[in-house]
């Protein structure tokens, strides 16, 4: 199967930038108790088209234009907001990666999520998808800058070594279920491969791929280990895991199958594309289980050249 595994620096940032980063933390609010017929004059003043109910700085549900508009057309009397607020509130995080957010909006088709923080629960701010496409394009502007000053050296590094062959190791343990930590060991790694020179598609290819393959530890495992060997030319990356193992990883491979529970597809995951995105980035993908034993997943980057993506 060919792909153009190319990684754009938007697609990186959606795995690199938080929610907190693009979301506007000034936000319009209103009271359970604030009557119907004032909500017209608030959504025309903010020129907004729904605003989050709030009592006691805890959010309790949402009022949108639609839910005044067919208010008007019942022909209803006048009546607090609670009343025809939708109070099965989808929200996202502060501190989820801005990827959740964009996975959220294309599974829900909603105009809008509340932001909150995960510990008190308290309503920190709203996001739209205008706010990420801004988002992403200050935070693109100001990598572009940066990059343009970077001299990246990685064709020489291993050049400068004097050795009939020079390897590099790097190990990341992964906690299962931790999800503060969520994305950190692909962060750390990214950091690295940036400090030795690495080109940037090279590192973009290298995170994406790292990143779900340790959202796949985090959420299915008790946790694992992410091995990184790079050399001249080629980085690789074995995840493993004790896990409850893969029945079949043919059918888990094909785009759209997930096993995920109600709780990870309420994060926005479990879309069935983890394993897709992984193989999009590879030049060359392995993945072998063993149903209560664990898996093992095998990821090849080539560091020059290897334009196709393969399993092995």
């Amino acid at each position: 199967m060919a792909t153009n595994n190319r990684i754009s620096k938007i697609q990186e940032l959606v795995y690199e930038i938080r929610v907190s980063d693009v979301m506007k933390g000034n936000v319009i609010t209103v009271g359970p108790q604030t009557p119907m017929s004032e909500l017209r004059k608030i959504l025309a003043e903010k020129r907004i088209s729904g605003t989050p109910v709030v009592d006691r700085d805890k959010l309790v549900g949402i009022i949108s234009l639609d839910d005044f508009i067919r208010w008007l057309a019942e022909h209803e009397q006048d009546c607090p907001i609670e009343e025809k607020m939708t109070r099965s509130v989808q929200t996202l995080y502060a501190d989820e990666p801005l990827v959740h957010a964009v996975n959220k909006f294309e599974r829900l088709g909603f105009g809008r999520f509340a932001v909150v923080d995960r510990r008190t629960t308290r309503l920190l701010g709203i996001i739209t998808k205008g706010d990420i496409i801004e988002g992403l394009l200050k935070k693109l502007e100001i990598d572009y800058q940066k990059e343009e000053s970077i001299q990246y050296k990685g064709r020489h590094l291993f050049g400068d070594v004097l050795a009939d062959k020079t390897v590099l190791f790097f190990q990341y343990s992964v906690p299962g279920h931790d999800f503060n930590r969520a994305g950190e060991s692909a962060s750390r790694l990214k950091a690295t491969l940036h400090r030795l020179g690495l080109a940037p598609q090279i590192v973009r290819r290298v995170a994406i791929a790292t990143y779900e393959a340790e959202m796949n530890l985090i959420f299915y495992t008790d946790g694992g280990k992410i091995r990184v060997r790079v050399e001249p030319h080629e980085i690789f990356v074995r995840v493993e895991d004790r896990g409850p193992g893969i029945p079949d990883v043919e059918k888990a491979l094909q785009p759209g199958y997930s096993t995920a529970p109600e709780w990870v597809r309420n994060l926005g995951f479990g879309a069935g594309m983890g394993l897709n995105n992984i193989f999009r980035c590879a030049n060359k993908m392995n993945l072998r289980s063993t149903v209560g034993k664990g898996t093992q997943l095998s990821i090849h980057i080539f560091t020059e050249g290897g334009a196709k993506s393969e399993t092995d």
